[in-house]
């Protein structure tokens, strides 16, 4: 779990809160949070002056009673002159040194010693503990020795006050209804906040007979914010005590609110020499674990993850964040940067490196200044790309970059770079030793202990033993996937391939948001159809030999869909959870049984290598052990880990898995010479009977690696010049979609560069706009419209209607604007006379496209028409066409009034004037655009609103299917015809 410490005023505020909406309690709520921007001229409360008060510090400090940090029974100048006294100080508590600068300050509680309690709820594997003593206070002591406990169990939901009364022994007997009764509702309040852990120390039984926590230590699971963030309302989760939070950290805390994946930072010492930027949680454990067991702890400068698949700009951004901390100060030894990993699932090392090198790049001087030495270890997918692309860096900016693959132990960097090791002795990735055809490999004849005749390999076939709880994957053991994961579920079947498995291992896949259907996989290099259900059921009584689940489920929804899995119980033994973040109450409540890496398991590991019960050889080593050299809490990876005993600690479990028989390393980079030395003692004697190494069958490379590893090329089947999705945001010619908006480019704009690739002036998508405006509508009655709206009452769907008025436009309707942009356009650079135009039109038995209205003349002029050109006329710097179709115009309605330039004319020709004349085409660029349809797509656009308003208006009004009347109709037979 992520157990985060709040602020004692946050959360005495939300305990108050929800007790009181769970119950007849009541909590004096009355506090305020002091801070350096607090203006102490006046109380921030009134009833500050009405009361007395006490002030303490409210920054995570333990003990705060004994190490002279609470002011009692003061008033509120005296509660000012002590805050001004301590503000802005340093502060020693124990052996950390910190600033005092938020402070509590809240009423004074008169009481005796006797009305003191302690009282701390902690979760743990089985439920929640109560501790609870009747002696609280300072004086409290061993808590541990003297309180009395009680387990609430996870699945407990009958809860009572009856089981409470047993610890509170010393809690006089009129008493002990109330108190009873108030810790039942605190263990609601605890588990329905998600609380991880809650100490109030001393709780006070008042005069009046309320209870008052006037001590607070509490801890919520951050995890839960998705569950819990409406009540829990504004809090902040502070840094240690003695920790400064620097912005670097908060940098990096709202880079990961913004991603999928995880990006953690935590500042140890800025002085440090050692830097890290390691991939993964656990990897990221390790490495601060070896730096600490080879004893150069104090050294550690930072720690910190990345993983999950972070994109190439944020991991440019997070590395960029590092470099620019250890670049800060000068170290006259140098320092070293870490950059290491183990072996990625689902990252593309090349992708993350791309963003790495970049931010090495812009800060290459800085590096050499500092005197910074690189070195990494990092394998996973495209590895090999992005090692390459590292030495190529190194090459380019002549910085000392020392690069390792998988070929070298994850952490073997650590004392490579400290110089423990000797650099011969690991050749890099890119080294001829590495090549299979140079790799010596011991033979039998050269080391005669192991010459011994060797059986032929076969397939190992796990057992099945009676007494084994868990379901083992064995090679006939099928699963089916929850979740969509293509990528994964082709990473398992290759696996299969390569281990000889008769059948893949998944059976089918689970998706609940779409219907069942099949997606295509490779066997090897057979394509085979792999099902996908919309329902567990489904899928699980149609593949009955399914045992297991891989659930891919997001951290929100995983909690619903193994409750839903587990009512399967009598066929699926084994549910694996990918999820990270999900919050410790589901995980507790849906898998008691199942247990997480952490905690005292590995106690009961010791017990069975004590009592036989384990016989075979052991090589164990718990993860953390550098936690004991950090004077506050830091937890470990982006599940959050913490120990909360000494039990708990890595080192204790270290020494008790060693006590108890197991072979435990010093550090964990002599982890894998432990497990070769121990593997060759058992072979030594016999125990161990080494096997050749099979040949795996070898998987053919998909197309998309081989060509990002640029193996191979294809033509593409599309081009596309508009838009482009594949970054961090969607880009119109180049353009990212935010600055479309921080410029405001409106409709107008944002078709000129998707139509044109052009960004055009305002005034011409202005122009653009009117356009789409004008052509909306044009009543009910034309073809299109009347389309429209008989296919909506006949029933179907908006798109089916619209597309039945779209398919009406044409010459006779709407497609005149490109065939009267032509020719009005041709005819006016040919420098034709209009009324020689008009007759060669005549001539040639042609209509002049846009030319002609049923009702409109000079006289009566069309206002579309007079918007049109007012506004080309006052805007365009030029407006020859404009200027030609009116003198066309002018011949025209000599002969007939109605023969005037009609609105599908205007804005053709004005539109033309305005592609010549805006400076973002050539004559030639803006006739292609004509040409290629462009103008009657505007009318396409902006009568589609006017089809759409016709369908709506129809479907509001519901209206019936449309039968044409008879009278209406001129019936003819063959004799009338």
């Amino acid at each position: 779990m992520s157990a985060k410490a709040v602020r004692e005023y946050h959360g005495k505020k939300l305990i108050a809160r929800h007790v009181a909406a769970l119950s007849e309690h009541r909590i004096d709520d009355r506090s305020v949070l002091i801070t350096p921007d607090t203006d102490l001229r006046s109380p921030p409360e009134p009833w500050l002056t009405e009361t007395k008060l006490v002030v303490k510090p409210d920054q995570l400090i333990k003990r705060r009673g004994k190490a002279g940090l609470v002011g009692i029974n003061l008033d509120w100048p005296s509660v000012v002159q002590w805050i001004s006294e301590s503000m802005g100080k340093e502060q020693q508590v124990e052996q950390v040194v910190g600033v005092l600068d938020h402070f509590i300050v809240e009423p004074c509680v008169p009481h005796q010693q006797e009305d003191e309690y302690y009282l701390c709820i902690h979760s743990n594997r089985e439920g929640e503990e109560i501790l609870f003593t009747a002696e609280g206070g300072v004086d409290v002591g061993d808590v541990d020795a003297k309180a009395q406990r009680l387990l609430v169990p996870i699945d407990d939901k009958s809860f009572s006050v009856e089981r409470i009364v047993p610890i509170l022994n010393g809690v006089p007997e009129a008493r002990v209804g109330k108190v009873a009764s108030f810790l039942l509702t605190l263990l609601n309040v605890y588990r329905k906040l998600n609380f991880v852990y809650m100490e109030i120390n001393p709780l006070v039984y008042k005069s009046d007979g309320r209870i008052a926590p006037l001590d607070l230590a509490a801890k919520l699971d951050e995890t839960a914010a998705f569950l819990n963030a409406t009540d829990w309302g504004h809090l902040d989760f502070p840094a240690p005590f003695g920790r400064i939070d620097y912005p670097e950290e908060s940098y990096i805390r709202e880079l990961d609110s913004k991603t999928g994946a995880s990006l953690k930072l935590t500042i140890l010492n800025p002085n440090g020499r050692i830097w890290t930027m390691v991939a993964g949680g656990g990897a990221s454990v390790v490495y601060a674990d070896t730096i600490s067991d080879l004893g150069y702890g104090n050294e550690i400068a930072n720690y910190g993850e990345y993983s999950g698949a972070p994109s190439t700009d944020h991991t440019y951004e997070y590395a960029k964040t590092l470099i620019g901390l250890m670049t800060k100060e000068k170290d006259p030894r140098g320092k070293i940067f870490l950059i290491g990993g183990g072996i990625a699932n689902f990252t593309d090392v090349a992708a993350t490196f791309t963003g790495l090198i970049k931010a090495i790049h812009a800060f290459q001087e800085e590096l050499k200044l500092h005197n910074i030495q690189i070195w990494v270890r990092r394998a996973g997918p495209n590895y090999q790309e992005g090692l390459q692309l590292m030495r190529t860096c190194g090459k380019e900016t002549d910085l000392p970059i020392h690069i390792y693959g998988p070929e070298t132990h994850v952490t073997a960097i650590v004392p490579l770079a400290l110089g423990l090791e000797k650099v011969e002795n690991f050749p890099e990735f890119d080294d001829p030793s590495h090549l299979g055809a140079n790799r010596k490999r011991e033979t039998n004849e050269e080391n005669p202990k192991k010459k011994q005749k060797r059986p032929d390999y076969v397939g190992q076939v796990a057992d099945h033993e009676a007494d084994h709880k868990v379901e083992n994957f064995t090679a006939m053991t099928r699963c089916v996937v929850y979740g969509l994961q293509n990528r994964a579920v082709q990473g398992m079947l290759d696996f299969d391939f390569m281990c000889k498995r008769a059948k893949p291992s998944v059976a089918a896949m689970i998706f609940p948001f779409a219907a069942n259907h099949f997606v295509k996989f490779y066997w090897g290099t057979d394509e085979i159809l792999m099902p996908v259900y919309q329902s567990t059921e489904e899928a699980l009584s149609k593949h009955k030999e399914v045992t297991v689940v891989v659930n891919f489920a997001s951290f929100r929804s995983v909690y619903d869909s193994v409750m839903e899995i587990l009512e399967y119980s009598d066929q699926i033994k084994t549910i694996a959870i990918i999820a990270e973040g999900v919050p410790e109450s589901q995980t507790r409540a849906f898998i008691k049984v199942a247990r997480e890496v952490g905690g005292v398991d590995e106690y009961q590991v010791c017990e069975a290598l004590k009592e036989g019960r384990i016989s075979k050889p052991m090589v164990a080593w718990c993860i953390g052990t550098c936690a004991s050299i950090f004077p506050f809490e830091v937890q470990f990876g982006h599940a959050g880990a913490l120990a909360h005993g000494n039990l708990e600690t890595a080192r204790a479990k270290n020494q008790a898995l060693k006590e108890a028989g197991a072979h435990v390393p010093e550090n964990f980079f002599e982890f894998g010479n432990t497990l070769k030395q121990l593997y060759q003692s058992l072979v030594d004697a016999g125990t161990l009977v080494p096997r050749p190494e099979p040949e795996p069958p070898k998987i053919p490379m998909d197309y998309s690696w081989a060509k990002r590893l640029g193996l191979v090329r294809k033509p593409a089947q599309f081009i596309s010049s508009i838009s482009d999705d594949r970054g961090e945001e969607l880009t119109y010619s180049g353009m990212p979609i935010s600055e479309i908006f921080e410029k405001d480019l409106g409709i107008g704009g944002v078709l000129s560069l998707l139509w044109f690739r052009r960004q055009l002036p305002p005034y011409a998508t202005k122009f653009i706009e009117m356009i789409l405006m004008i052509t909306a509508d044009h009543g009910p009655a034309v073809s299109g419209a009347h389309n429209t709206i008989v296919a909506t009452r006949a029933g179907k769907d908006l798109v089916s209607s619209l597309a039945s008025g779209l398919l009406t436009i044409g010459p006779r309707f709407g497609g005149a604007l490109d065939d009267a942009a032509i020719m009005f356009t041709e005819a006016s650079d040919a420098g034709l006379d209009a009324e020689q135009f008009v007759k060669d039109m005549r001539k040639q038995n042609k209509l002049v496209m846009g030319i002609g209205h049923r009702i409109k003349s000079l006289t009566n002029p069309d206002k579309r028409v007079e918007i049109i050109k007012k506004y080309a006329l006052e805007n365009f710097s030029g407006n020859t066409v404009l200027e030609f179709a009116l003198a066309v115009e002018q011949v025209t309605t000599k002969k007939k009034a109605n023969l005037i330039l009609n609105v599908d004319g205007c804005i053709a020709v004005c539109f033309v004037d305005m592609l010549r004349t805006c400076g973002a085409f050539s004559n030639q660029e803006a006739d292609e655009i004509i040409k290629n349809g462009s103008l009657n797509g505007l009318f396409v656009l902006g009568r589609s609103m006017g089809f759409i308003g016709h369908f709506l208006d129809q479907r509001r009004l519901k209206q019936g299917l449309y039968r044409h009347p008879w009278d209406d109709i001129s019936y003819l037979d063959a004799t009338d015809v």
